[in-house]
């Protein structure tokens, strides 16, 4: 399988997690605000501080965004482009957020595929203060209570990644088992979840968000993402026990470093994380 050597030592555990309670919920971005303002204040109404929502659909204005890059410096593995402001409104195609804290604030990390003002259909990494909305719309999210995602520096691949935390319940929920997980770089997606929830005593689950990378891609229907860095978000996605054995099915949309964008159903056992994927399961 596929493999990039990151700067730092591996960590030991390969897939971090807490377990929480958690709700479906409706989120609704108002327009005016920044996407981050915007997300900040829906969990809040609905009595959360952490969670995962889709973006589908949501209408973008004083849009900014990066992509996969290269890394000019050993210090990475691979980086981030330039920032780009297209002009207009960015309707997006499909995306997933993580909405968590960052030095001790409000912040959200986002993939997503959208067309831009000009119809150029593009996909990155969504920047959430430099981002407007720019119509109203209502989305599905997933709060959870008793677990969060935040930010920490990662000696491994040298970033600030969300990974998986136990916070006080709030109290907004006592539903329901969810875990918040980050899988870490080097390891099959597909199979680090299907040995999650075979360890875990999870016969059935679903995933909720989903952002992160993979080295390059491969999908059910043989075709292949050849360059190594990508930005993804899971459209949809669940794993559950067929006899003595778990399976799964991921359907992801991705950008490549080019620009070249693809989706489809991920081969289990042929798509190692690249630098993280952080997702929220829910049981049953």
């Amino acid at each position: 399988m596929r493999r990039i050597e990151q700067p730092g030592p591996a960590a030991p555990e390969r897939v971090e997690w807490a377990e929480s309670h958690g709700l479906r919920f409706e989120m609704t971005l108002q327009p005016g605000l920044t996407l981050l303002e915007a997300v900040r204040r829906s969990f809040a109404a609905a009595g959360f501080t952490s969670g995962v929502a889709r973006i589908d659909g949501a209408a973008l204005s004083s849009f900014s965004y990066v992509m996969p890059a290269l890394s000019q410096t050993p210090e990475h593995a691979a980086f981030y482009s330039e920032i780009f402001r297209p002009p207009g409104i960015a309707r997006i195609e499909t995306g997933a957020l993580t909405f968590g804290l960052r030095d001790g604030a409000p912040f959200f990390h986002c993939h997503a595929l959208w067309q831009e003002g000009d119809g150029k259909r593009s996909g990155g990494h969504i920047l959430p203060d430099e981002t407007l909305v720019a119509e109203a719309i209502t989305l599905p999210a997933v709060g959870i209570d008793g677990a969060g995602f935040a930010a920490y520096v990662d000696a491994e691949t040298n970033f600030k990644l969300f990974g998986p935390a136990t916070v006080p319940l709030l109290g907004a929920t006592r539903e329901g088992r969810f875990f918040a997980l980050r899988v870490r770089p080097n390891i099959d997606l597909a199979g680090a979840l299907e040995q999650f929830c075979a360890e875990h005593g999870v016969k059935r689950a679903t995933i909720h968000g989903g952002v992160g990378s993979t080295i390059g891609a491969r999908f059910e229907d043989g075709r292949a993402v050849e360059n190594f860095a990508t930005e993804i978000a899971i459209k949809s996605g669940r794993v559950w026990s067929e006899g003595q054995r778990m399976t799964s099915e991921i359907d992801v949309a991705l950008v490549d470093y080019t620009g070249a964008m693809a989706q489809g159903r991920l081969t289990r056992g042929d798509n190692p994380v690249l630098m993280t994927f952080e997702l929220v399961l829910e049981a049953g």
